[in-house]
């Protein structure tokens, strides 16, 4: 019975298609100090199975090392140093506004000159009409 059972279970096994309850039953038997001899040479894999089932690792691990806490607190520096350099930059980068840089008074002066300019300016081109005249006559004189 158990023989070609268990090498039906053996098949299943390596084909990983077995169930918890048979892989017990695989290692019930191959603990045993009687195997079959053309079996013989699975009995030290499993074995090693059951010895390695039962080791457990003692070292304790720190949750939290110190470097991990010394590159937290960096980068609160960090990010708190680039905070300040974004906001300076917004700072700094702020358009100046132009004060009026004249006062009323110098403001009417110029605008007085400049009225007084144009007057001056009307002037001197009425007496160049005198002169559309003139050109007027003189090549109608010339070209006739």
């Amino acid at each position: 019975m158990e023989l070609n059972n268990i090498e039906k279970l053996l098949e299943k096994y390596f084909e990983a298609k077995t169930s918890v309850t048979e892989e017990d039953t695989l290692h019930k038997y191959f603990s045993q100090e009687s195997v079959a001899p053309h079996l013989e040479q699975y009995k030290d894999m499993f074995q090693y199975f059951k010895s390695a089932k039962q080791e457990r690792f003692t070292k304790e691990v720190p949750i939290v090392s110190e470097v991990t806490a010394v590159r937290k607190k960096r980068f609160g520096w960090y990010s708190a140093a680039g905070a300040v350099a974004i906001c300076a930059g917004l700072y700094f980068n702020q358009p100046k506004t132009i004060e009026d840089q004249y006062s009323p008074e110098e403001i009417a002066a110029a605008q007085e000159a400049l009225a007084l300019l144009g007057t001056n300016f009307s002037k001197g081109s009425n007496q160049i009409s005198y002169l559309d005249e003139f050109e007027k006559n003189t090549t109608r004189f010339i070209h006739k």
